[in-house]
């Protein structure tokens, strides 16, 4: 099933290893979490938007979403504590590497105008942060059910000490970085 588990233990380790001449196999940067977060601004005048948005993030990770809820009142946005504005994901182990998978091989190639996702979003901790505007390039979306187009986070988690690990990591597991 997890076809980048197996190619990450057999082909990117020792990559990785000989390129940072790590002493421990536990220095070795590795994936640790995918966060899938959706906003949902909206959410506070049409509550229904979060139920559909909750359904299509279980199909497209395969997991039940969370549902995030605001942690302050802003009243410029008419917000109080404890609303619902949002649902997200934590992915690990296979799920995470078949969705990194998915998210390399079939969706981002189905963005429009697409040249590569920028090796800058990088934290300085190592973890990488991507933007995503239309939920529908996922293959699990059936684009004549949905009733909104809804953007999402995608946060890569890494064990990554620096950027330049991290980049590397992701670099050879698949991820299409513009040059």
């Amino acid at each position: 099933m997890a076809v980048l588990r197996d190619r990450f233990y057999e082909e990117i380790i020792p990559q990785l290893r000989e390129q940072y001449s790590y002493k421990s196999l536990m220095q070795i940067p590795k994936v640790s979490k995918i966060i899938i977060n959706m906003g949902l601004g909206e959410a506070i005048q049409n509550v229904k938007i979060l139920d559909s948005a909750s359904a299509e993030l279980a199909q497209i990770s395969g997991q039940k979403p969370v549902i995030t809820r605001a942690r302050r009142s802003i009243a410029a946005f008419k917000l109080r504590k404890g609303m619902p504005i949002g649902c997200m994901v934590t992915l690990r182990g296979n799920r995470m590497y078949e969705f990194f998978d998915k998210l390399v091989n079939i969706a981002l190639p189905r963005v429009r105008d697409f040249r590569g996702v920028s090796p800058k979003a990088l934290d300085g901790r190592g973890n990488y942060t991507l933007g995503i505007k239309e939920h529908i390039i996922f293959p699990e979306i059936d684009y004549d059910k949905i009733d909104k187009i809804k953007g999402m986070n995608i946060t890569i988690v890494t064990t990554a000490r620096t950027d330049d690990e991290a980049r590397t990591l992701l670099g050879l597991m698949g991820m299409p970085f513009k040059h």
